[in-house]
Formats: C-alpha cells, structure tokens, sequence
C-alpha cells in the first residue's frame, strides 16, 4: 500500500479536494472554497495546508465568523444543496462566534463543513490564549457549544483519526435526510502531527443525489386517500427544490387541477402566476391560501417540516382534514398525524400522478380555488402600489423592489416584519428568486446571505431587503463583497427599531417598551439616528438616502446599473402592514396582568388556543 505523510490539517484540505458532485452531467467541485479567518489556533496548520491548494480551492477572506457561515449557507441553499463551502476559524472566540450559523444550517437542513480551531490535545501549554477551564470536565472546550447545533460531530485528537472521521462526515454533508452542518473540532497541536496516509484515502469520489424510491404499500394508501379526497390542498415546501422536483409537482398539480399554498421555502415552486399557485400559507401567508386549508378534506404535504408558520401554529387547517406527508426524513412524514409517503419527492409525484388516472377534486373546489385566486392578486397589486407618501409602507417597498428586478434575479431576507411582507406580496417565475431564511430567521443573516447567493448565482442581481435592526447586527461583509467584486444591491428599511416585535408586543397587550427606539432606555436626546449610507460608503459601497418610492424606483435603476455593491435607505413606517391574509400565530399571553389590555389578549389567545387543541 502506498502512502503519503501528510500533516492533520493537509490531509483534511486534501480528502476536501477530492470530492467532487455530479450535477446534470458535469462533474464540479463538492467544496467551492473555503471561509477563513485566522488566528492562533489555525493560522499555522490549516492556514498553510489552504496556502498549498489556493488554486484548486479558493480561500475566501470575511469580516466577521458569523457573517462567513451565512455566506456559505447562502450559497449552498441558493443551489439546492448540490455545492457547498467550509468554513475554519481559531479557538476560542472566533470558533464560537460560528455557533449561531451552525444552528442556521441545522434547522433549515443546509450542508457546511465546520472546522474550528480548538485547544492543545496534548494540554502541555494549558491553559492556553482563549481557552475555556472547564473545572468538572477537562475533555470539554467552548467548541463543544457546536455539539446540539451540528449533524455530526467530531473532535480529531490523533491525525489518523481522520480515516474513519472523514467518510461520516462526507455522508452527512450529502445526504438528503441527514443533511445539514458537520462540525470538525481540530486541535491546533494534532493540526501540524504528521502521518502516513494511504494514497488511496485521496482518490477521486463522485457524489451524487441519492433519491430513495415509495414504498409501495404506502403509495397505494396515499393514491387512495386522495382518491377520496373532495377538497385537497397541496403545500409545497423547500424539500421540492432541494429534490429538483419543480416539473413533477407542476405535472401533478395541473393535470388533477389541485390548489397549491407554498411555505417560505417552498415559495417559488411553482411561477406565481402558474394557475395552481393560490400563493403562500400559514402565519403570514396568502388569504387565498389559508381561505382553502380551512375548509380543505385533505392536506397534501410535500418536502416541508411542517413548522408553525406553515400550520398556523396547528390552529388554522380544518380540523377534520386529514394530512398526507410526502417527504424523504420519516421525522418530518409522521408529524401532526400524518399519514406518511417516504420518498424523494421527484420520483414519487409521478407515481402518485400515474396512479391517480384522471381522478380530480370536485368542480365547485376546483372553480372556488380559481376565485380566490384572482382576489388574492388584486390584493397584492393595491398593497403595493405607491401611495405618494413619504413614510412608505414595507409592502410599498417590497413592490418598487420587486418591479426593479428581473426574471432571474434573487430577493434575500431573514427576519423581522419583512419576511411576513415579502412571503405575501413577492412575486417570482424564477424559482431561486425567492431566498428566505425562515427556519431559524437569525437577524444578520440577510447582507451576508446576500454576499453567498450573489457567489452561488453571480449573474443574477441579488436584493437584499434589511431592516434597520438586522443591519446594525451585522453588516461587515458589505464590505467582502466590495473586496471581492460580487456585487449586492442592499435596501435599508429604517422604521427606528424592532417594529416587527413591537407590533407584536402590542398585540398581546403589551405596551410599546424596548422596541422602536422611542421606546427605549436612552440618553435625553434620543437615540442617534443612523446614517446607513454613509455607513455603506464606509465600507466601500456606493450609497443613497431616498425619501418616498419615487425616488427609490430611479435610485433601484442606479444601482442596477452599479458595478460595485450598492445601498440604497429610506425611513418607513414601523406600524402600517399587510393586515389581508395570515393567520394566527402561538404566542403565550401572560394568565395574570394588572394591564386589561394584556387580560383581554388573554381571552383572544385561549380561543385560538382551543381551535388548536382540536388538531392535535
């Protein structure tokens, strides 16, 4: 057997190097590059393994720990899981500061390959720079926080521990069930131990997406169930894009005439103007929509976790409709009493296709979805029309935004009031156009997100819609971008604070306190009010403040025109939303309050949460 000695780190970079992916007959690169910011714990082993194979794998240089890993999670969502980056930072501090991310890329199924430096193996030099001193356990570091927060998780003590720790890895990060983050704690130490490696371990290894077929006994009870179904409901989830299955589901949904609600990250599944989309559902999602699920017999779920947006926290579907699951984890088949389908959703529509036969829902469903559906657009068309004022609305916005964009270009977002907005009103025939990162909605998520969809679809514009607090989060890759020419068209909504919270705040009796920054402990002349485009400017994008949706429109076309990251900021008003659609969402109310506002949210609450007893 041949071998090759090879450092710890080396033989990581190299196994990365190795992989590669299938995708429609060409054989990419598995890891795009890598996402590094150096310190002690990974400068030397790491750092020089990268430096070797700069060629091959680029390394990328951020701002920010966080910021990195959602540029990498981007990326990878933006192209269905099929590519993907790692991302290595030093012990301590810098590792930990990935943590949040890691948690992103769990709830919403995302592959990124975590390689923190972490503390001496040998613990000669302990305590060392940044160290955590665990008194009870001396075998925990602070990269144990990636634990919960990770598929699969490793901590490589000897360099030959790679062997078997390498493979697993790989077989989570590819996975269609198991996918999501793995985190590689690397010791700075054992990262510069050599060992002799089989050359074999480097050879070549082509992925592909595995697709695991239906069981035929429950694809026969699924054709049946829905055989008798009168009024069904298709909610399509993320798990249609990520099977690659947007032809199949239209071939379904339009041959047996069945109305379909997408959830965030489903949204773009279907065109928004294809004559089954009824638009989204859920807590924030289309009235046409939600209308449909409250009076449907059967809900047909396909690639979604079912989470409580989609659900109306359990409280908004018919309580006697029956659920079928279509989805390829088991865990997320049998939720809610779900009748289950496991399969890949690509191959498993056609089968239910083929064995429907013709089959329909019954004529005044079909003809009452047809309805709803054209209500539900002239809805969107009034809430985001200009008004003139100037305190634009977020939907005013979000419509000057989305007529600037082209067929093929990519909203982003994360969290706050816009998500609700963007879900009910953005409309899309592209189905990457919509990027939503709503399973964990992690503020700060939305200018680096944007950063790693621009790499993922480089000739697409990419907008990204922020909100003043998720901006002052984090913002540092504004200027990644700018360093490394993958251009962001970034609006800035500034209504002064959290609006989103605050409204929610008042809605369950609360009074507005800690919120909108005139609410806020604070020096007696206020908050300051920030500047975000000379902000931007700062960090070397170009920049401007508009004052109404006029003036965004020509700002819009500026920036499109820019060859270099562009923000444009305009104040909106914190309180005014979308009230048509949605539905209600679990929020507890406190039982005992000297506030009547609070008590009556109370009562309200306890309805709502009878509604939702029944569906359990």
């Amino acid at each position: 057997m041949k071998t090759i000695r090879l450092t710890m780190a080396q033989a990581v970079i190299r196994y990365m190097t190795a992989q590669k992916v299938l995708i429609d007959g060409e054989v990419k690169p598995l890891f795009a590059g890598v996402w590094a910011i150096f310190g002690h714990g990974n400068v030397a082993g790491v750092g020089e393994a990268l430096y070797q194979v700069r060629d091959k794998l680029p390394t990328y240089r951020a701002h920010n720990e966080q910021g990195m890993a959602h540029a990498a999670i981007a990326y990878t969502k933006t192209l269905n899981r099929q590519q993907m980056m790692a991302c290595t930072a030093s012990a301590g501090p810098g590792s930990v500061n990935m943590v949040t991310a890691a948690a992103v890329a769990h709830v919403n199924r995302l592959p990124v390959l975590f390689l923190p430096g972490d503390t001496f193996a040998t613990r000669l030099p302990d305590p060392v720079l940044q160290q955590v001193e665990n008194f009870h356990d001396h075998t925990l570091t602070s990269n144990d926080c990636f634990k919960p927060v990770s598929r699969f998780f490793d901590r490589i003590t000897r360099p030959e521990q790679l062997l078997t720790s390498l493979p697993q890895a790989l077989r989570v990060l590819t996975d269609p069930i198991e996918c999501g983050p793995v985190t590689l704690a690397l010791p700075q130490d054992v990262q510069t131990m050599a060992y002799d490696y089989p050359e074999h371990f480097f050879d070549e290894k082509i992925h592909r997406l595995r697709r695991q077929a239906p069981d035929l006994a429950e694809l026969e009870e699924a054709i049946a169930l829905i055989r008798q179904a009168k009024k069904p409901l298709v909610v399509a989830g993320g798990g249609v894009h990520y099977s690659g299955a947007l032809a199949e589901l239209d071939a379904l949904v339009s041959r047996c005439h069945l109305p379909v609600g997408e959830t965030q990250a489903g949204k773009g599944a279907l065109p928004w103007d294809h004559s089954q989309n009824m638009g989204t559902i859920g807590v924030t999602g289309a009235a046409s929509t939600n209308t449909l699920a409250a009076e449907a017999d059967l809900i047909i779920a396909v690639g979604t976790r079912l989470g409580d947006f989609a659900s109306g926290s359990r409280a908004m579907i018919n309580p006697d409709a029956k659920l079928l699951c279509i989805n390829v984890a088991s865990f997320d088949a049998i939720k809610h009493k779900g009748q289950p389908l496991v399969g890949d959703a690509k191959l498993t529509l056609p089968q239910v296709l083929a064995g429907l036969d013709g089959w329909q829902p019954e004529g005044g469903w079909i003809e009452k979805a047809a309805e709803l559906r054209n209500q539900w657009n002239r809805t969107v068309d009034v809430a985001t029309s200009d008004r003139g004022t100037n305190l634009p609305t977020d939907a005013e916005v979000v419509g000057a935004v989305n007529r600037a964009a082209g067929d093929k270009d990519i909203v982003v977002c994360a969290a706050g009031g816009l998500p609700g907005e963007l879900q009910k009103l953005w409309r899309t025939r592209f189905d990457k156009g919509y990027h939503m990162e709503y399973g964990y909605s992690c503020m700060g998520y939305e200018l680096a997100g944007g950063l790693g969809a621009k790499m993922a679809k480089p000739d697409s514009e990419v907008f990204v819609m922020v909100g003043d607090g998720s901006y002052l989060m984090l913002n540092s890759e504004i200027a990644t971008s700018v360093m490394l020419g993958y251009k962001v068209i970034m609006v800035v909504l500034d209504n002064r604070g959290y609006g989103c919270i605050h409204r929610l705040q008042q809605f369950c009796g609360g009074p507005g306190f800690n919120n909108l920054l005139d609410d806020c402990l604070t020096v007696e002349s206020g908050a300051p009010k920030t500047d975000f485009a000379a902000h931007a400017a700062a960090l070397g994008a170009r920049s401007e403040k508009v004052g109404n949706i006029k003036e965004l429109e020509a700002a819009l076309e500026r920036a499109k025109a820019s060859d270099i990251s562009y923000l444009i900021t305009l104040d909106t008003d914190a309180l005014n939303v979308t009230e048509e659609g949605g539905s209600w969402w679990d929020v507890a109310v406190p039982e005992v309050s000297a506030r009547d506002e609070v008590v009556e949210a109370r009562r309200r609450y306890e309805s709502f949460k009878a509604r939702q007893q029944k569906n359990l």
